[in-house]
């Protein structure tokens, strides 16, 4: 079975910045694209970033310029540098992979979500 494990949450002050990452395991054949969404308390779960395994990136307008996604294919990982950020940044942040898991009736496309990992930006 395939698993997301996020780290690297945690209280900052505003400005600062945090790295998260997220490591996937597990019977994985191939991972395309992989990404992180955050969800504030009585909001949506948003779109914060996403990557594609030939590295091509996307952001939501609220983080452009602040936030910077990125991966390493060797380690089946997606990383999130979190810099200028604002209280308005706080929420759990989850960890999402589009891939493909190699299980004994074959290969099989699948999206999972990691656990989460909260994010408060405070003074």
């Amino acid at each position: 079975q395939v698993q997301l494990v996020e780290s690297g949450g945690g209280l900052v002050q505003p400005g600062g910045s945090l790295r998260l990452s997220c490591a996937a395991s597990g019977s994985i054949f191939s991972i395309n694209t992989m990404g992180w969404y955050r969800q504030a308390p009585g909001k949506q779960r948003d779109l914060v970033a996403t990557i594609s395994s030939g590295g091509s990136t996307n952001y939501a307008d609220s983080v452009k310029g602040r936030f910077t996604i990125s991966r390493d294919n060797a380690k089946n990982t997606v990383y999130l540098q979190m810099n200028g950020l604002k209280p308005e940044d706080t929420a759990v942040y989850y960890c999402n992979a589009d891939l493909t898991t190699a299980q004994a009736m074959g290969l099989i496309p699948q999206n999972f979500w990691g656990q989460g990992t909260q994010v408060t930006v405070s003074s």
